[in-house]
């Protein structure tokens, strides 16, 4: 059974992004998160975007800018099988990606047959669906030291509380806190 998590950094006041859509300019993403997501790319997980998300890694990872500043997570990246999840999107062409429309039916089939590992990579709303689903298996929030006064909210309209225990913490040099939990049972 293939075990799903997702990966997603956020400001102390919980926002993924600033209030314009994709804006991450606010992490922090020194040398030592560059490896921490190299080693989390070695793990040949499949990746999972929403369309924002995807449209974003999309339009950076495959650039010379990415291939120079951070080849072996640009690496990762452009190799790792991919699956976007979209109603919208007609085409997924950054390559090892296909398109999907149904989020629940598919992750429920990729779980029980596929026996890799699934992780999301930012796509709040899409954690957001999972979470309500008791689907992830396993949180990890990379909590940076800043906090936005505006932008999308990580867990917005979650209908029911989420109840989470803490496993692992990590801090990194930039201030950075990493905190995983699995679901409280």
């Amino acid at each position: 059974m293939g075990k799903l998590s997702i990966f997603v950094f956020t400001t102390l006041n919980g926002y993924f992004e600033g209030s314009n859509k994709g804006d991450i300019s606010w992490h922090r993403h020194a040398e030592e998160e560059g490896e921490f997501s190299a080693e989390g790319l070695m793990t040949g997980n499949t990746l999972l975007f929403g369309r924002v998300t995807y449209e974003m890694m999309a339009g950076y990872w495959p650039s010379e800018r990415a291939l120079q500043d951070n080849p072996v997570v640009a690496a990762g990246m452009n190799n790792a099988d991919k699956i976007v999840f979209s109603r919208t999107l007609k085409k997924a062409e950054w390559n090892n990606t296909r398109l999907v429309g149904d989020l629940i039916g598919e992750i429920k089939t990729l779980k029980r047959e596929s026996g890799k590992g699934l992780t999301v990579l930012g796509s709040g709303s899409i954690v957001t669906q999972l979470a309500e689903e008791g689907l992830i298996d396993e949180y990890q929030i990379m909590v940076d030291p800043v906090a936005l006064g505006s932008g999308a909210l990580l867990f917005k309209g979650l209908k029911q509380p989420l109840g989470l225990k803490l496993t692992t913490t990590r801090v990194f040099k930039s201030g950075s806190v990493l905190l995983c939990y699995e679901p409280a049972l």
